[in-house]
């Protein structure tokens, strides 16, 4: 086989590897999932390209606090924080995204389903660490925090 044809077929051959690629890029790195809190009805509905997945009671803002309304990007995640502001009250899986905001988990359940907080949203823990674990899956970027009223 001369040479020109060797070059022509490696050249083909890498094209249509490239070609391949995006197929054999994880779904995941596509994917949008979003997350809206609607307080007037203390729920989050988590959609995952678009389809409904989850539905869970939350805890926004009590009164004299206010959970922001909005819509957001996560700008960080921790496993375990502890409020300063607050006692360095426990917020496991917490997802912020507003300054000092975040969606995470209590141990408060039975005030779930009512506003309750200090503005930040409350999650039973197990579905705070579904969404937490939905952002580290998905990635902060394809992640979007909804807050209505």
């Amino acid at each position: 086989m001369p040479f020109s044809s060797f070059k022509k077929t490696a050249m083909l051959f890498a094209c249509s590897l490239l070609l391949a690629l995006p197929l054999s890029i994880g779904k995941a790195d596509a994917a949008k999932v979003v997350a809206k809190v609607d307080i007037s009805d203390q729920k989050m509905r988590v959609y995952i390209n678009g389809v409904p997945r989850h539905s869970w009671k939350v805890s926004t803002g009590r009164s004299g606090y206010r959970t922001p309304v909005g819509s957001y990007r996560p700008t960080r995640t921790h496993k375990m924080w502890h409020s300063r502001s607050y006692n360095m009250a426990p917020m496991p899986y917490s997802v912020f995204f507003h300054r000092g905001y975040a969606v995470h988990g209590t141990n408060h359940v039975s005030r779930l389903g009512r506003p309750a907080s200090h503005g930040c949203v409350r999650l039973h823990t197990s579905n705070a660490k579904r969404l937490y674990k939905l952002v580290k899956k998905y990635g902060r970027s394809n992640v979007q925090i909804k807050i209505q009223r």
